[in-house]
């Protein structure tokens, strides 16, 4: 069996212990955490966001280790710099008028060739890599996948928030994407040499400079052997990255099982799967989501069931039957949408719910005070 090998992005937001605001204070924190992270952290677009990758992870269990262990020097370097740092797709309230650009040339082409596009782009998203046999397999596993994207997005949904309004959304996130270029669902591929003839010609027309300028929801790497998962809001607690990640690997190691059978798979337009995405991102795990093959309004819990089974014959060779199945304590406990709100109403307070955004990120990680 192909070894569906794993790594991690995740984009954490840097928050002020005083206001709760987002604070552009990145380079604190890269400086702070040089000595054990250095190879970790990155800077991204906006100064208060900074991203920690994890390296090629064999499976779950090791990706959930090294998640653990970077996340909790993340936290105390952000402790020790007086900062913390927050999961959540979108920050309550902060305004993306007030957080500074990084300065750097790839961030300051992006903001030249978009403006205000670039400059309001201030979200936080968690991508992950699964290891592919090779790219031609890469993008047969793209076209399929796509249809799974709305049910693997509606789990992960923690944006409900925008500028201070509460935006009758669980993924406000995908809104605010949506203005960028080339993001989205992708489009049917009918072999690798036609998807690369369409990157060929962005680049040739000067319309990217490379393919990392495609930001769709899915894509094969342009550099790596891997296909990314780009879809998912940057979840509280590690368990909910895990197993996102899982159920990510799973897929993939499904598909390609079926394929090595030579056992196909229907594929829908994009039109279709762009109305699941909306449902995913309206409603969460609240979402009744079209089973395309019934011609039905499904509820999400009965679709996740059948995800399940559909890769219940893959999770134990990948050994992350548990990681998986904690999908389940998503759907019980709700997202962190659903969470948050439940702050919100409760309380009626902004800044309590980025208290407890951080407190759920800091959730399980031991470290040297308590979050306050």
């Amino acid at each position: 069996m192909h070894q569906f090998t794993i790594g991690i992005e995740e984009e954490y937001q840097i928050i002020d212990v005083e206001s709760r605001d987002l604070i552009s204070h990145v380079s604190k924190i890269i400086e702070g955490g040089k000595a054990v992270l250095s190879e970790n952290l990155k800077h991204e677009m906006h100064e208060s966001m900074i991203e920690m990758e994890t390296g090629i992870c064999q499976n779950i269990k090791e990706a959930r280790t090294e998640l653990t262990n970077l996340r909790r020097h993340l936290i105390n370097t952000a402790h020790e710099q007086g900062l913390r740092v927050s999961g959540g797709g979108t920050h309550p309230f902060s305004n993306w008028e007030h957080n500074t650009i990084t300065n750097g040339e790839r961030y300051n082409k992006i903001v030249d060739d978009m403006g205000d596009v670039a400059r309001g782009n201030l979200i936080f998203g968690l991508h992950v890599h699964i290891g592919i046999p090779n790219r031609e397999e890469g993008v047969r596993i793209q076209n399929v996948m796509r249809y799974f994207l709305p049910h693997v997005y509606a789990l992960s949904t923690n944006s409900p928030f925008w500028i201070g309004r509460s935006t009758g959304f669980k993924s406000y996130r995908q809104e605010i994407f949506v203005k960028f270029p080339r993001t989205g669902i992708p489009s049917y591929f009918n072999s690798l040499a036609e998807f690369d003839s369409y990157v060929d010609l962005l680049v040739k027309t000067g319309t990217i400079d490379n393919a990392k300028k495609i930001w769709w929801d899915l894509r094969v790497h342009p550099f790596y052997p891997t296909i990314e998962f780009r879809i998912c809001d940057m979840p509280l607690r590690i368990e909910e990255t895990v197993c996102l990640a899982a159920i990510m690997q799973s897929l993939v190691a499904k598909i390609y099982k079926l394929h090595q059978q030579n056992l196909s798979f229907r594929s829908y337009r994009r039109l279709l799967l762009n109305e699941n995405k909306w449902r995913a991102s309206k409603s969460g795990i609240d979402a009744h989501l079209i089973d395309f093959g019934k011609e039905e309004s499904v509820p999400y819990p009965h679709l996740l069931k059948e995800l399940l089974e559909f890769i219940d014959d893959v999770v134990d060779e990948l050994d992350c039957r548990k990681e998986v199945e904690y999908a389940w304590t998503i759907l019980e406990n709700g997202t962190g949408a659903d969470r948050q709100l439940k702050v919100f109403n409760e309380t009626g307070d902004l800044t309590k719910v980025v208290d407890y955004m951080i407190s759920e990120t800091e959730f399980g990680i031991t470290h040297g005070e308590t979050a306050s």
